[in-house]
């Protein structure tokens, strides 16, 4: 149990070294982590933004897996909910394992101002386990995106986790909390091929550069292929299935120190 616990400290070290976005934030369904400037994608704490965009009221499902370890498994739901004022999401996400885990849980406001730019703003609640006082911390903060159309086929956007550096204090330490910035962009080729960049900064670690392309191949199938660079350059790869109102993701990426990571995720527009 002792060696399985060290490894396990040193697998998430690790990870929170190499990647931007840490374990416990669910990663977007774009290919290569790209959902800052994704017009056609909402996903549970990524660009709060992209709620403005929702035609109808929608339910999603997701779980990540990181290097085949159930222990390091992210779970989560969202829910969006489509009016004439401002679109209003509901998210929650888990990871971790029984001895070790953490929660979050969101409320986000979004309207899209006549399809040139749409503004949101989401109040995160973050709680983490702590084994030595078998008790529950959390810490609330706020998270705020912004998506500009700059021209049909272009598309600016910015997202920000956690801008004040909220941390968790306990009586014996205190846990920081990611706070992230990220600025991306989006350009279609045509209405089924799109190429999207990004680029982050979490305060406490490296610059993050991702980019990824998607492309519908048929009418209901969507193939994905990406790469992002943080120390190390990670490939990726993707397909998408929709059927209008029952979306499929399925993500997978190799790092090359750290193993397999993969993601799948179910949608239902209602």
């Amino acid at each position: 149990m002792k060696k399985f616990a060290l490894l396990l400290l040193v697998i998430i070290f690790y990870s929170h070294l190499f990647a931007q976005i840490t374990n416990n934030i669910p990663s977007s369904t774009s290919i290569a982590n790209t959902g800052t400037a994704d017009s056609n994608n909402w996903t549970a704490f990524n660009n709060p933004a992209m709620l403005g965009y929702l035609e109808k009221a929608e339910l999603g499902l997701q779980f990540e897996n990181r290097y085949l370890i159930s222990e390091l498994s992210t779970k989560s739901v969202q829910l969006g909910f489509k009016s004439n004022i401002v679109n209003t999401g509901l998210s929650f996400s888990h990871f971790g394992y029984s001895l070790y885990h953490e929660m979050i849980v969101g409320m986000g406001f979004a309207r899209n101002f006549s399809n040139k730019f749409a503004m949101g703003v989401q109040f995160n609640y973050y709680t983490a386990y702590f084994g030595a006082s078998n008790s529950y911390r959390g810490a609330l903060f706020p998270q705020v995106g912004l998506l500009v159309k700059l021209s049909p086929i272009f598309n600016l956007g910015f997202n920000t986790f956690n801008p004040f550096q909220t941390n968790i204090q306990t009586d014996f330490t205190i846990k920081k909390l990611p706070s992230i910035y990220s600025l991306g962009s989006e350009y279609f080729f045509s209405p089924d091929f799109a190429w999207r960049t990004q680029i982050e900064k979490e305060i406490s670690s490296n610059y993050r550069f991702a980019t990824g392309f998607d492309y519908r191949m048929l009418q209901h199938l969507s193939i994905k292929l990406g790469a992002y660079n943080s120390d190390y350059l990670v490939p990726c790869i993707g397909f998408g299935f929709n059927a209008r109102t029952f979306l499929v993701d399925l993500n997978c990426e190799l790092h090359p120190l750290l193993g397999l990571n993969a993601l799948a995720a179910m949608k239902y527009r209602f």
